[in-house]
């Protein structure tokens, strides 16, 4: 398993509750062939650009050990999930 780290960014106008559904909906993907090492939700916070006339976002960032095939299936969902403004996932080299 490798070790990868992923920043996610939901609009603003989403609920608390959903915005639970979602961490715990990609928590699920993740723990389906890997371990979650540390999960935050930094909050809500200003983009650096307007994305789609949209200015703020809730920041989550989540460090994780995982297969080349859990962060595909991740990707996967993240694209077609429509409170998702933007994320990336990346490989830790630390």
């Amino acid at each position: 398993m490798r070790k990868y780290e992923l920043m996610y960014i939901i609009r603003p106008d989403v609920e608390q509750e959903q915005v639970q559904a979602l961490t715990e909906k990609f928590q699920a993907i993740i723990g389906n062939g890997g371990e979650i090492v540390k999960h935050d939700v930094l909050g809500k916070r200003r983009l650096a650009y307007e994305i789609n006339k949209i200015r703020d976002g809730i920041y989550v960032l989540v460090s994780f050990n995982a297969t080349p095939e859990v962060v595909a299936e991740l990707d996967r969902v993240m694209k077609i999930t429509d409170e998702v403004i933007r994320f990336l996932v990346t490989k830790d080299v630390a």
